[in-house]
């Protein structure tokens, strides 16, 4: 996930638990355009299933997924 733009905005949920991690993306992402990128950082085992879960929901593109020790990372461009 390194091609990210430079306008990526970083949103760091490490240390919450579900639902806190989705609710706070959701809420950042109504803040931003159609084709902006939020990085999501997060440590909860649950948003593993539960972004891209909400991604496919609320209709945004998830880019990307990886992990980085225990740190889950998720690259999620706004859609339309």
């Amino acid at each position: 996930m390194s091609d990210q733009a430079d306008s990526t905005t970083l949103l760091d949920v490490r240390g919450l638990i579900c639902p806190l991690p989705v609710l706070k993306a959701k809420k950042v992402m109504k803040s931003l355009k159609s084709g902006m990128r939020l990085r999501v950082e997060a440590t909860d085992p649950l948003a593993a299933v539960d972004i891209p879960h909400f991604c496919q929901e609320d209709g945004h593109l998830l880019v990307g997924q990886e992990t980085d020790g225990d740190v889950q990372v998720f690259l999620i461009e706004k859609g339309a």
